[in-house]
């Protein structure tokens, strides 16, 4: 015969993302959390994207300022579409790791919540500082993305957790 694991997920897991949560909200509640401000992290990325395609010039859809583009551009607009550029695949490594941390925040939170909390605001601290530092005009190729480099340790600390949370289920 088989057995079966349950999840408990607490009934305010999900309660509304919109409001703040009262001081002493429940950890689950603060996950959810932490994942809605993740989409908000998104939607900074498509704002910033915006402002960097009207002053590079470029319409849609173009994804990218290509050599076609930059060859026949003076200096300043090359500059411009340079960092059009930077912006942009600051936004799309954003969204290449995007879903599967918010599906790590999502599982790992309901064990640990607080360790959960933490590496999560880690993890959105350092995409903030990585899409700001691509385009740091100091910088040439994009370098400044470095500085946020450390996500990628909170990020393995989500997986690991989420790794973790599965194994506990199955033993």
């Amino acid at each position: 015969m088989a057995t079966m694991t349950s999840i408990v997920i607490p009934k305010d897991y999900g309660l509304d993302l919109f409001r703040t949560p009262p001081r002493d909200s429940s950890p689950p509640l603060r996950g959810a959390m932490l994942t809605y401000t993740a989409l908000q992290l998104s939607f900074w990325h498509g704002l910033r994207i915006g402002s960097y395609r009207k002053q590079a010039g470029l319409g849609y859809p173009k994804a990218f300022a290509d050599s076609s583009h930059m060859s026949a551009a003076d200096a300043d607009k090359k500059k411009k579409m340079y960092l059009f550029n930077c912006a942009k695949r600051a936004e799309d490594n954003y969204h290449e790791n995007h879903a599967s941390v918010m599906a790590a925040m999502l599982i790992s939170g309901v064990q640990y919540p607080l360790t959960t909390t933490g590496l999560s605001v880690v993890w959105m601290a350092g995409r903030l500082v990585y899409a700001l530092g691509y385009t740091r005009t100091d910088k040439s190729k994009g370098e400044g993305r470095l500085a946020g480099s450390f996500f990628w340790f909170a990020q393995l600390g989500l997986f690991g957790l989420t790794a973790w949370t599965g194994i506990k289920m199955v033993l």
